[in-house]
């Protein structure tokens, strides 16, 4: 069993990869496939699915098996019990809005890749004392933005932590948390907005994905 700090490290090798992970808050499984369909054939490989809804684990289970090739994560994990039911149904990584560690310990103790939302230095350290070495840092731009993250991250830099920016990101700033050496990717608030999905406006949401793929490209 590898360690969570192992597990960590590789989730955010594998997102820097990526850049942008769609952050999504999906109410139906046929919602997620159509969504994860736009991804796959857009050229953003990843996303982000919340446990905000009631369908967020069969819609992971239904997801990571029509596309193996997506880096499926799970948000919102707040619990234990959630946090097993996302690895269960297909998540390779998983994250939390906030520092819980109840929750990091029951990862750890299981290899599980988990990263806790931080927003402070004694969240970082106490995330790092249990083996934490992929955090998210939420809510990003409430907390302070770029500017924040830059030195709050600063004298931790020796250690090797990377971070997910999520929270107030949009395509106006995301670039400019990609630019910190520190962030590995950033969680797209801003693609597959749920208010675009219950209306099914999915030309609007291709464009928006494929609009942040070309940015990433810069073209």
């Amino acid at each position: 069993m590898i360690s969570i700090a192992e597990a960590g490290t590789a989730v955010a090798e594998r997102l820097a990869g990526v850049r942008i992970v769609p952050v999504l808050v999906l109410s139906s499984v046929e919602e997620g496939l159509k969504m994860c369909s736009i991804l796959s054939e857009e050229g953003l490989p990843a996303a982000e699915i919340t446990f905000r809804t009631e369908a967020a684990e069969d819609i992971l289970k239904e997801v990571s098996r029509t596309f193996p090739d997506l880096y499926l994560g799970a948000g919102t994990i707040l619990n234990k019990r959630d946090l097993f039911r996302a690895f269960e149904a297909g998540a390779q990584f998983a994250v939390s809005p906030g520092f819980n560690p109840s929750v990091v310990k029951e990862a750890a103790a299981n290899g599980l890749a988990f990263a806790p939302g931080v927003c402070t230095p004694g969240e970082i350290e106490q995330a790092y004392e249990l083996g934490c070495r992929f955090l998210k840092f939420f809510p990003a731009e409430a907390a302070g933005g770029k500017a924040m993250l830059q030195a709050m991250s600063a004298p931790y830099k020796h250690l090797g932590i990377r971070y997910m920016p999520t929270g107030g990101i949009h395509k106006g700033n995301a670039m400019e948390y990609l630019s910190i050496p520190q962030v590995a990717a950033v969680g797209g608030t801003w693609l597959g907005k749920a208010s675009d999905l219950a209306a099914g406006n999915w030309d609007i949401v291709r464009k928006t994905v494929a609009d942040a793929v070309k940015m990433l490209r810069g073209s």
